[in-house]
């Protein structure tokens, strides 16, 4: 295999990873959707800090595990909850 042909084969991995991700957080987005709603209806904040924390700490163990930068992990993880606290937020809001 020369040189463009791996690489080729590398960005094709590469495509194959992303198009998964954006699969995941489809789905996982479309579940948080469905927790903003029943936090609405009853009464309940758009954001839960005791349960983020918890949770930004189990990403970090499984980053480090996965020999992933755990700080990368965090931030990744703040960046998806706090769009996922404004949906919740729009929800409650009726927007």
């Amino acid at each position: 295999m020369d040189m463009d042909q791996q690489l080729s084969a590398y960005r094709q991995s590469i495509d194959n990873i992303d198009a998964a991700l954006i699969y995941m957080l489809a789905e996982r987005f479309r579940i948080t959707k469905a927790v903003g709603e029943h936090k609405a209806q009853n009464a309940l904040p758009p954001a839960d800090p005791e349960r983020e924390e918890k949770q930004i700490a189990r990403m970090k163990a499984l980053a480090e595990d996965a020999n992933l930068d755990p700080d990368f992990s965090e931030k990744f993880l703040r960046f998806i909850i706090n769009e996922v606290i404004r949906h919740h937020e729009q929800i409650r809001d009726g927007g």
